[in-house]
């Protein structure tokens, strides 16, 4: 009798803990991470800018996410014998696209944009990005498109076109059209590194990326090496945070996320980098955006969430 209900408690008992740490739920803790450590990035930038100008800042972002990840990357090849590279030039392309596009040429217009607005209208402009994304994965990846998608861009770059209104100055444009091409050059690089999570782990996706990117941004070492001799150790600190947690740890466990669960979930995720770093610069840098940019960048953010909604009807997708 006691050996008839033991082979039916055991598995169950020892079920129970497993499924406690789902994928699903290592995925939505990995984004989490990622959400944190961006919203930080936007707070950082801003203080640091002060200090460094935008292509030097974005060598040393780029150049420490390098190094911080280069020992995992080789101990984890030589583990699994594995190649540092992806294998044929069709699967090489969109690394060394998002490298320049992502990791040089979005942090450089995102450091020049928060040297014209604050840390909170930078991330709620660049959170237009899960349309462009929407848009693209339409255009280029044949998904197609839907009323919500339409609906979506209409109304968040009517709400981009609202904080562009309350503009002080030719500053700020600059600082918004700085901003909107890193939005663009984000979801550019998204949709190119998906093609690269097919046959590359997260890890080496991220490296890959930031060695890219570090050659890409290399023109700009003698100014960082003058800016650096002039600039506060806490410019220094802040440059180094910047590539070691939110680049080298944030875009990994983003990269982990993003191979693991559909897009479309993960992506409103993203939205609460707009909220936290909104509330961290006004904790650390006592900045608010005026109420006419946050209108604006609310609707931005509506936008965004209807264009994520998806009809019932299973012919949309």
């Amino acid at each position: 009798m006691t050996t008839a209900t033991s082979p039916v408690l055991e598995p169950s008992d020892t079920a129970s803990p497993r499924r406690l740490v789902t994928p699903a739920t290592r995925a939505a803790l990995a984004a989490l991470v990622t959400i944190v450590l961006w919203a930080s990035a936007f707070v950082v930038i801003r203080s640091t800018g002060a200090h460094l100008s935008p292509g030097p800042m974005a060598l040393a972002r780029v150049a420490v996410a390098t190094v911080v990840l280069t020992p995992f990357v080789l101990w984890g090849g030589s583990r699994n014998a594995g190649l540092l590279l992806p294998r044929g030039w069709r699967a090489v392309l969109p690394v060394v696209g998002y490298g320049a596009l992502w990791f040089a040429g979005y942090n450089v217009a995102l450091n020049a944009a928060e040297r014209h607005i604050d840390a909170g209208t930078a991330a709620l402009l660049v959170n237009v990005a899960p349309v462009l994304i929407a848009l693209g994965g339409g255009l280029f990846l044949r998904e197609g498109f839907s009323r919500p998608v339409f609906l979506g861009c209409a109304v968040a770059f009517a709400g981009v076109a609202l904080m562009a209104s309350d503009s002080s100055g030719r500053r700020d444009g600059a600082g918004i059209a700085f901003a909107l091409v890193a939005a663009v050059l984000y979801a550019s690089s998204v949709l190119l590194q998906k093609v690269t999570l097919r046959s590359v782990d997260a890890l080496r996706a991220t490296w890959l990326g930031c060695l890219v990117g570090t050659v890409v941004t290399l023109p700009y070492a003698g100014d960082l090496v003058g800016e650096a001799q002039g600039a506060p150790a806490s410019a220094l600190l802040g440059a180094a945070y910047l590539g070691a947690f939110p680049t080298a740890v944030a875009f990994t466990t983003w990269a982990y996320a993003l191979r693991r669960m559909p897009a479309g979930r993960l992506g409103p995720l993203g939205y609460l980098v707009t909220v936290l770093s909104v509330l961290m610069s006004w904790a650390f840098l006592s900045e608010v955006p005026s109420a006419l940019a946050l209108i604006g960048g609310a609707v931005c953010l509506v936008g965004v969430v209807v264009s994520r909604r998806r009809p019932r009807s299973r012919d949309e997708g």
